[in-house]
């Protein structure tokens, strides 16, 4: 009998979840600095989201939670780039 015990995380949606909470915390600085660091940070997070919600959906919805957090970060991050946030003073 083996004393190893098969965690059921999805560290992808980790990555995702913790990326996108940094994009979305950074998009408020002013003079494109949050521009920059927010939205770079905002676009991994999606990507990485996308890898994790497949990843998560091949083993029956295990780790998703994650992943729909950071979608929300993400379109909240999005959302205030798009009306003036990290551009303007």
């Amino acid at each position: 009998m083996s004393s190893y015990v098969e965690r059921r995380t999805n560290p992808a949606a980790w990555a995702a979840f913790w990326f996108a909470l940094a994009g979305l915390v950074l998009m408020p600085i002013p003079l494109f600095i949050g521009l920059i660091l927010g939205g770079g940070l905002s676009i991994v997070a999606a990507i990485l989201a996308v890898i994790a919600l497949l990843k998560g959906l091949a083993r029956s919805g295990t780790g998703i939670a994650p992943v729909v957090f950071a979608a929300i970060f993400v379109a909240l991050t999005w959302g205030g780039i798009s009306m003036g946030g990290g551009i303007v003073w």
